[in-house]
């Protein structure tokens, strides 16, 4: 055996000890659990509200803050390169990542002030 092979040997002896760590943790976890099924473990919850049957609506705020969340998550990945490399973009980069920052303080002011922001 060649010791091409030999190293794929290697990370196959470790990829099927890694699978059969993980069954046996599975498996003894089984084991340890307490088991004392119930009816109301078994019921869908869904942020917060019990289900009333059928299709139930979420409510839109739920939707407003995860948009919000990749709003702001979209902000941090175009600032993270700005800011790891702000000397040499000059005075240039400066100017562009202020109107973009000013562009999303101004839709934040807007959210803000209608009232979009408030929980209940």
């Amino acid at each position: 055996m060649s010791e091409f092979y030999r190293q794929y040997l290697a990370v196959g002896v470790f990829v099927i000890a890694a699978f059969g760590m993980v069954g046996a943790m599975l498996g003894a976890s089984r084991l340890i659990r307490p088991t004392r099924p119930q009816q109301d473990k078994y019921v869908t919850y869904e942020s917060g509200s019990d289900p009333h049957g059928g299709f139930g609506q979420a409510n839109v705020r739920y939707y407003i803050y995860a948009l919000l969340f990749v709003i702001f998550d979209v902000e941090v990945m175009f600032i993270f390169p700005w800011a790891i490399d702000a000397d040499g973009l000059g005075w240039y980069g400066l100017v562009e990542m202020t109107v973009f920052i000013g562009v999303l303080v101004v839709g934040l002011a807007y959210l803000w002030r209608k009232g979009l922001l408030k929980w209940a």
